[in-house]
């Protein structure tokens, strides 16, 4: 996580300062819920109530004589409270106060999360709809195919990040998960009410069973969850960039007022935002690998997975934030070159027909084979020579003799290719 890819929000987030503040809290939790059932007396409670802090420079001090974090975090506590501190993490292990404070943050992470998925497809379906019988080429291989919509390629996107949504919603229910159940899992040394108290009141769910921490299947599955959100966004990027080059121009990413595309041609407007958001996706993918490797530990724990999830939590979390936010950005202003893509569509030729009038031959009593070799055979003359396909087509008489003038230009319509397209948006958009 470094500030130029971290947005304030989620920075704060993950900050130390933030994370001693919820370690604090869970620990007054546990402290509520053992006053609650006789274990703390309630004078010792209302002192640890009204003393409870701690001094960041102070647990830096503790940490380097004792090289363990949650140590010098208690320490630092009982510093302020004094004798009744012997209450503080009482019957605990350290992932009981690490892993429920881990799923706080998370919990307060998702939240930004959601709010800029829904925010983008916000977006995104308010272009679908705006440019739904805006014609362009589909391409295929990075060829020309057949005509399609803009707005089907914006209707398709956000379909993609519905089921996204749906696939990090599940995620984050398995990771919003809380266990105070000591250092094998078997509350030895806390009752199992206090877990249930203390997960309910931060909002959290306890697992049906737990070890020393709670199993990393979950996290690992939420941090793919994001891997694949983020590889999405990829996709979607480099859709703009590839429409973005020369020759085609029929995307452009928003270029500012005093904005500079490069530091030897001026003429560059370069689609930067893009190519950030194909870069950042390649390092979360990355770290999801990390993650599903930290599946496997020893017995009921080891901490072959403590030192990494300090850097994959915060760096995932905080570069698919940035990410939404950031392509957010790019499809509110991005730039559609309209007439452009109806250009490209005549200058391709007018090969884009010729699946239809394939059919239309195939349907008046020739093979396919016999109609594929003569469709091909024009199409690749249309390509070698620069003729119009639709001129070669006309000059066919093994296609003369089966269609007519009509026939042949109702192959050329691109509405014949767009007419579902109303179809295909109920499918997508009404709910």
């Amino acid at each position: 996580m470094i500030p130029r890819y971290t947005l304030p929000e989620m920075a704060r987030l993950w900050s130390d300062e933030h994370k001693y503040d919820v370690w604090l809290k869970v620990e007054l939790a546990v402290c509520e819920a053992q006053n609650k059932f006789g274990l703390i007396p309630q004078k010792s409670y209302h002192n640890i109530l009204k003393k409870a802090g701690y001094d960041i420079a102070e647990i830096e001090e503790i940490e380097r004589r004792v090289h363990h974090d949650v140590i010098a975090f208690f320490t630092s506590v009982g510093n302020k409270v004094g004798p009744d501190s012997r209450y503080i993490h009482f019957g605990l292990t350290s992932s009981d106060i690490l892993d429920i404070s881990l799923a706080v943050v998370l919990k307060d992470v998702n939240k930004l999360l959601f709010t800029a998925m829904k925010k983008l497809m916000g977006t995104i379906k308010r272009k679908a709809f705006k440019y739904k019988n805006t014609p362009m080429l589909g391409r295929t291989h990075g060829v020309v195919a057949e005509p399609i919509t803009l707005g089907l390629k914006f209707a398709l996107w956000y379909s993609e990040l519905e089921r996204n949504l749906e696939r990090i919603k599940m995620a984050a229910n398995g990771v919003e998960v809380g266990k105070i159940s000591g250092a094998v899992g078997t509350y030895a040394h806390i009752n199992p009410k206090v877990e249930r108290y203390v997960c309910k009141k931060l909002g959290l769910k306890p697992p049906k069973i737990s070890s020393q921490i709670i199993q990393r299947d979950r996290h690992a599955f939420y941090i793919g969850s994001l891997a694949v959100l983020a590889s999405s966004i990829e996709k979607f990027a480099t859709v703009i960039r590839s429409l973005s080059r020369t020759g085609i121009n029929e995307l452009e990413e928003p270029f500012a007022l005093n904005q500079r595309g490069s530091s030897a041609m001026p003429h560059k407007k370069n689609p930067i935002v893009c190519e950030r958001m194909c870069g950042l996706a390649r390092l979360i993918r990355g770290n999801a690998l990390t993650a599903m490797e930290n599946i496997t530990l020893w017995d009921e724990r080891d901490i072959s997975h403590s030192s990494n999830e300090r850097v994959i939590f915060p760096s995932v979390t905080a570069l698919t934030y940035y990410m939404l936010i950031k392509f957010n950005d790019v499809i509110s202003g991005l730039v559609v070159n309209s007439d452009q893509m109806l250009s490209n569509i005549f200058n391709s030729g007018g090969i884009i027909a010729s699946q239809r009038l394939l059919l239309l031959l195939a349907n008046s009593g020739l093979s396919r084979d016999e109609v594929y070799d003569i469709i091909q055979r024009a199409a690749m003359l249309s390509h070698k020579t620069g003729k119009h396909f639709y001129d070669i087509i006309m000059c066919e008489p093994d296609i003369l003799g089966y269609l007519n003038k009509d026939d042949i230009e109702s192959a050329f319509d691109i509405g014949y290719y767009t007419r579902y397209v109303d179809d295909i948006f109920k499918r997508v958009f009404d709910k």
